[in-house]
């Protein structure tokens, strides 16, 4: 497997605009963990295997984990009613709309930029410096003022803003902000000491820049410009969580252990929540079909109740991410860019190969 990602690796970074970290995990092993490109452009500051990436989306599941120890707790529960949690009145956010919709997406309530739709999310800053954004509360005037897509509940499409108001239902039971919830009880439990929620305006250590591609007119990158402008400095509950490869696979790792959550909510958060599905013949293995989950989403296959794999990824302007386990053979792949590149495209040809040994009858060994 080492040598089969060695070649990928060099040529999607010689290629295809990779430039960042892939890490394999198989077992216990450390299979592959290697950093390509540059953290910093200008000074030609090379990427390293313990560099900080911006996450995106991932970071919902660390908001994910946030509510399920909320509810384990006692402190709310997955059918409450955001409404009545946080004060929304005068919004359009349906007084139906529950946590646990927020939380798999079938909440129905329009989000900031509707990616779904093509929208341009960097386009929000356009007319509205980004640097205004940095709470929770902020986010509220470029969605929760918009009409529903569809009612909770009947339906599921992708919303980041869903995340926002569990952010502040999060603030509002803990009295303490999202980052410092998170921090505490997310990233220090879980041993991920390299893991924030730093300012692009801050000094930070070893933290790879982003780089939008410009494109020439061959479609390939022929130059870069810094992400700074395209969405807020601060990472929120919907995305912007720095963290390194490493401090991912350990959080993988705790969620799987219980050290983060209960066994019984540990179950639900490593489960789909949602009766519709996706058929998915793009990659390649038979019988997958999508399913979402809380935060997570899982490709589940025909016959087996347990998921084949589950994922989370992230994208904005210079940035590219995906997490992907494999809960029945304990396989962890991580792949973090800070350049827009087709990680989606490497996940699928890393996860065939993966297919190839553990589960259509070869069962190799990792190199």
């Amino acid at each position: 497997m080492q040598e089969y990602l060695e070649k990928l690796c060099k040529e999607w970074a010689e290629k295809h605009n990779f430039s960042g970290v892939c890490r394999l995990r198989v077992g216990k092993e450390q299979s592959f963990c290697k950093a390509y490109g540059y953290a910093n452009r200008a000074f030609h500051i090379p990427n390293r295997t313990d560099t900080r990436f911006d996450t995106a989306s991932i970071t919902k599941l660390f908001t994910a984990v946030a509510v399920l120890q909320l509810v384990e707790q006692g402190k709310l529960r997955l059918d409450d009613r955001i409404t009545e949690m946080i004060d929304l009145s005068g919004t359009e956010i349906p007084g139906d709309v529950t946590v646990e919709q927020l939380l798999n997406h079938t909440s129905g309530i329009a989000d900031d930029a509707d990616e779904e739709a093509g929208e341009d999310y960097a386009a929000l800053f356009l007319d509205s410096p980004n640097y205004g954004i940095r709470e929770c509360r902020d986010f509220l005037r470029n969605f929760a003022y918009k009409k529903p897509n569809f009612a909770a509940g009947t339906h599921v499409r992708y919303c980041n803003c869903s995340f926002i108001l569990l952010g502040l239902a999060i603030e509002k039971i803990t009295g303490m902000t999202y980052r410092g919830y998170v921090c505490r009880h997310v990233f220090e439990k879980a041993g991920m000491n390299s893991s924030g929620f730093p300012s692009m305006d801050e000094v930070n250590e070893n933290t790879a820049e982003g780089y939008r591609s410009i494109l020439g007119p061959d479609g390939k990158a022929a130059g870069y410009r810094k992400n700074i402008y395209s969405y807020p400095p601060r990472g929120t509950p919907d995305g912007g969580a720095y963290v390194t490869a490493g401090d991912l696979d350990r959080f993988l790792t705790a969620l799987c252990s219980g050290l983060l959550l209960g066994r019984e909510v540990s179950a639900s958060l490593l489960r789909p929540h949602c009766a519709f599905t996706r058929p998915e013949d793009w990659y390649g293995i038979p019988g997958l079909y999508e399913r979402n989950g809380y935060a997570f989403e899982f490709l589940m296959q025909d016959s087996h109740t347990e998921p084949f794999c589950m994922y989370k990824d992230g994208q904005n302007a210079g940035v590219s991410a995906k997490v992907s386990y494999y809960p029945e053979r304990d396989i962890s792949l991580i792949l973090l860019s800070n350049q827009d590149c087709n990680v989606w495209e490497m996940t699928r040809l890393i996860q065939l190969e993966l297919y190839s040994r553990f589960y259509a009858g070869a069962e190799k060994k990792p190199e």
